[in-house]
């Protein structure tokens, strides 16, 4: 090692920050812990000690008020689509249909083939039959 530079520690930081989730239990205890102060400085103190902002749990309170305990559970993000069995059963459909069309093209290649080289051999087949 050089005189000149100096040695780099571990740091225990993530590259990527995780979103840190209270669980419900959890509110309702901070909750219950913020309804019984009453002194200036003890709810600041409290949200300190917890780590929580108070926007959240004015948030928290509020929904609380509202919509009781089941409030409190309410997950993040848009709700989960859970799709129609008929729109299921259309999917499966189409991709059925859409294997069915590239064995027809196939198929069709090959007749054609078969045709050319009939063709250059001078090999009679058999007519088609028109289906109408």
């Amino acid at each position: 090692m050089d005189a000149g530079t100096v040695p780099v520690e571990e740091t225990e930081v993530s590259a990527k920050a995780k979103r840190r989730r209270l669980s419900a239990e959890a509110k309702r205890r901070i909750l219950a812990e913020g309804d019984k102060c009453t002194q200036p400085g003890e709810l600041g103190a409290l949200l300190r000690r917890e780590g929580v902002y108070s926007s959240s749990y004015y948030k928290w309170r509020r929904a609380r008020d509202a919509g009781g305990a089941a409030a409190l559970d309410k997950k993040r993000g848009p709700k989960a689509q859970v799709p129609h069995p008929l729109e299921r059963e259309n999917e499966t459909l189409k991709r059925a249909l859409a294997k069915a069309e590239a064995r027809v093209k196939q198929a069709e290649a090959i007749i054609a083939v078969q045709k050319k080289v009939s063709e250059l051999l001078g090999i009679q087949l058999p007519q088609e039959e028109e289906v109408p």
